[in-house]
């Protein structure tokens, strides 16, 4: 589960949030940063209609840092170590607020440089307004990672085919689609994977959608690793 930045901090964060500050803050801010950067573990902008996070919010984590020249063109530097548990997930973020019924379309295209090392997945990380339910899509994935859940088959929609998984993290339903084929640059047609959930599984009803997230969930990074997104666009109507 890739967690949010809402308000105010997890209490049980906190402590971590302390120590781990003044390690993130010795790490340097990376030459592509035309326009913003980030080594603070809770480091956030808006630019272009999105919402940059550098979200370290795993336990045992290590330094990162996040740049931008855009909201749609960005990427982060971390070296988390080779241990289990996701530490970050470094996101560009766009808000909806519209239920599944009132959205016309809702689309999302993506070009990312990812390293061949390390473990993580690249995903996309959908919310409702209440933050109830989690829709995730994995559109590549790395190393010793996997979803939350249990196994529901295999689903083609939005012009993909994934392997999908059903669970609970204790706070919210998570619903996670592994692209059966990894992919670095594409075009998902996000709604009818929100109608699928909603008509055909009947897992949610006419939830209001509120972000829409698309960076990167890392568990480990030895040795510092780049993950870039060359361009990002979500449309909707």
């Amino acid at each position: 589960m890739a967690r949010r930045i809402r308000g105010g901090f997890l209490t049980a964060l906190l402590a971590p949030a302390l120590a781990l500050g003044a390690t993130v803050g010795l790490a340097a801010a990376p030459a592509q940063a035309a326009v913003w950067s980030s080594c603070d573990q809770w480091g956030n902008t808006s630019l272009n209609g999105y919402t940059l996070y550098n979200n370290i919010w795993g336990s045992g984590a290590g330094s990162q840092c996040v740049w931008a020249n855009s909201g749609t063109n960005w990427g982060a530097w971390a070296n988390h170590p080779n241990t289990g548990g996701i530490k970050s997930y470094p996101n560009a973020k766009k808000v909806i607020n519209k239920t599944i019924t009132s959205i016309g379309s809702l689309t999302s295209s993506y070009n990312v440089t990812v390293p061949s090392s390390g473990a993580y997945n690249t995903s996309y990380d959908i919310w409702d307004t209440d933050y109830d339910h989690e829709i995730m899509l994995w559109v590549n994935y790395n190393g010793a990672v996997g979803p939350l859940g249990t196994s529901q088959g295999t689903v083609s929609l939005g012009g993909h085919t994934w392997n999908v998984y059903k669970g609970n993290n204790g706070a919210n339903e998570v619903y996670s689609f592994l692209r059966t084929s990894d992919s670095s640059s594409g075009t998902v047609n996000i709604l009818p994977i929100l109608k699928w959930i909603k008509d055909t599984k009947g897992w949610f009803g006419n939830e209001t959608i509120g972000d829409v997230q698309f960076g990167y969930e890392i568990t480990s990074s030895s040795g510092g690793l780049d993950f870039r997104t060359n361009s990002l666009t979500v449309s909707s109507s």
